[in-house]
């Protein structure tokens, strides 16, 4: 069996919570009188030390725990390829969390690769609490042929327990300073009245900022931050402390909104909108999260906008909305990588050129895939690209007259250092003297910029910068010194399409109660579908309402696009398009214009 997991961390989770059951499997076992075969767990990830690869491969285990990259790389290696033959069965948790993107096309050519070498086709089972539409990601995970999917849905709606909480006095454009230690403050308070409490946040920067404010109002041996730039050694360290109640919050980005054990937790609070339902409920789900657990959700919006978002998650949420997965169709650089690691790990017997193509076909992303786009790719990576050194990364031979296709030298090798679908950063080590103990990672932008003697945040302890060089940045321990924040370009997710067009609903119901009801009209309204207080639904259509005054009348929607021109003290003509339809669409908006 194979179970496949999107995050390194959340695959060593399955591991470590396999062993008990499974031994205690056995001991009834014996005390039943039988002599049970023993049941060998392995992970496999990026993580996994040269040792234990060795080991799984002289005795591969019934149970194999790893990521989808990992399983691409078993599939073509030499080696570990042939060990997957008795594959019976293939579990996918979080399913969602592939399907949205490249690494979910990434996923369905392994999978299709992996039945290639199985002895019989496997039983390929998705798991997942907040997918839309479960067919999508159905198909995405049995592909194109036979036999059709089975689905079991026991749907995704359950009692939940959330509220919105606001600072004194009126939100703004942007949170003031006193906004924010307010929200800190009542953050605080709730962390000291619960015994666990996890805080989400949207970027790694503000998540070490809140961790460290936090710290100074709970104490910093209390709080710490959670994100993908920390070391792995320093993530496990924290979630260790929070199981063992040595935390009482951890503040943390999208790196714990999947399931990772950190035991038991009372409650979550989310600063700001997450930009998304699935992503709003997959966190919220962490806190009481046990048989008959209601979840409890507190979410504080910092701006006005911020405001409106969070009311019309909420209502989302209340209607039973979930966002939609939008697969990638016929990512090509995704299958040209997939093409070169099947040819290299087909040896030197090769692989026909048909019988690929029918390989690929079966993967759901691809199955309108034509033979001409296919014939493309294949003279691609058979031809290679032009260079000023000549023709390079032509990886495997074609042999035109057979129909057959061979590894060139370099292919295999290619294929086990540039595979997956994660695109790399280019971010900064941040390695601890002495001993160069590596603390995580930092923006690029961030360690050209910074100077020696610098002290930042990083997993919410201070760091002194002793030298910045090619990729690494090396630090000492500056506890007691004032620390600034470092940044992470590009990490803000854009709102989804599905909570964009609730966004619209919501301003659509406050505009016709407006016109037929009035103010109180239009505040019951915006109550009635989010469950927010009157404070709060006051402030929504205040700001609405005068928003809309002020252009003309129109309050903007899906169906109504707004364009303001004015001129600066300059002279010059500016042009605002007011358009709620979300990051990725407005984007595309301005750089057409």
């Amino acid at each position: 069996m194979v179970y496949l997991s999107p995050l390194k961390a959340l695959a060593l989770d399955i591991h470590t919570n396999l062993e008990k059951p499974l031994a205690q499997i056995a001991e009834v076992a014996h005390e039943l009188g039988y002599e049970p075969a023993p049941i060998t767990v392995a992970v496999r990830t990026g993580d996994s030390t040269s040792s234990e690869r060795q080991t799984m491969l002289r005795r591969p285990p019934n149970l194999l725990v790893t990521t989808p990259e990992s399983l691409y790389l078993y599939l073509t290696a030499e080696r570990s390829r042939g060990t997957l033959a008795t594959v019976r069965t293939v579990i996918v948790d979080e399913i969602h969390a592939l399907a949205r993107d490249k690494r979910g096309s990434h996923l369905a050519l392994t999978l299709e690769r992996l039945q290639a070498v199985t002895e019989q086709p496997p039983v390929r089972i998705g798991l997942s609490a907040t997918v839309e539409p479960v067919q999508t990601a159905a198909r995405l995970l049995v592909g194109a042929g036979e036999p059709l999917p089975t689905v079991v849905n026991s749907g995704h709606r359950r009692r939940l327990d959330l509220s919105l909480e606001l600072p004194d006095g009126e939100l703004e454009a942007a949170v003031s300073g006193d906004q924010f230690d307010e929200i800190v403050d009542r953050i605080a308070t709730h962390v000291a009245n619960h015994r666990t409490t996890l805080v989400f946040v949207n970027t790694r920067k503000l998540s070490e900022r809140l961790a460290h404010e936090l710290g100074e109002r709970l104490g910093e041996d209390q709080v710490a931050a959670h994100h993908g730039s920390l070391s792995r050694e320093r993530r496990q360290r924290v979630e260790r402390r929070l199981r063992a109640g040595e935390l009482r919050a951890l503040v943390a980005t999208a790196s714990l909104e999947l399931g990772i054990d950190v035991g038991p937790v009372e409650l979550v609070c989310q600063l700001g909108s997450p930009h998304s339902i699935a992503t709003f409920l997959q966190r919220v789900g962490r806190a009481n999260h046990h048989r008959l657990g209601v979840p409890r959700g507190i979410m504080y919006p910092s701006t006005r906008d911020e405001l409106v978002e969070c009311a019309a998650l909420m209502a989302a949420v209340r209607r039973g909305r979930l966002d939609a997965l939008h697969p990638p169709e016929q990512p090509l650089d995704v299958l040209a990588q997939q093409i070169v690691a099947e040819v290299a790990a087909s040896g030197d017997e090769g692989v026909g050129e048909h019988d690929l193509y029918a390989l690929v076909a079966r993967a759901w992303p691809y199955r309108r895939l034509t033979h001409e786009v296919f014939e493309e790719v294949l003279e691609l990576v058979s031809s290679g690209i032009e260079t000023g050194r000549g023709r390079r990364m032509a990886y495997v031979h074609r042999d035109r007259v057979n129909g057959r296709l061979r590894a060139r030298r370099g292919a295999r090798l290619a294929t086990l250092t540039s595979g997956g679908a994660i695109p790399e950063s280019g971010d900064y080590r941040v390695l601890m003297e002495p001993g160069d103990v590596l603390v995580g990672t930092v923006n690029e932008d961030f360690a050209i910029e910074s100077m020696q003697g610098d002290v930042f945040l990083l997993g919410s302890h201070p760091w002194q910068i002793v030298q910045v060089t090619n990729g690494v940045m090396r630090v000492r321990d500056a506890t007691g010194k004032h620390p600034t924040v470092p940044f992470w370009l590009g990490e803000a997710p854009g709102r989804t399409d599905e909570l964009s067009e609730e966004v619209s609903r919501l301003r659509t119901g406050v505009a016709e109660r407006l016109d037929a009801g009035g103010r109180e009209s239009a505040i019951a309204f915006v109550q009635d579908v989010s469950g927010i207080d009157l404070v709060a639904g006051a402030l929504v259509v205040d700001y609405l309402r005068a928003g809309r005054a002020a252009l003309g009348g129109v309050l903007p929607t899906h169906d109504d696009i707004v364009f303001e021109r004015f001129f600066d003290e300059t002279g010059g003509m500016q042009l605002i398009v007011h358009a709620p339809l979300g990051a990725r669409i407005n984007r595309a908006l301005g750089l057409g214009l």
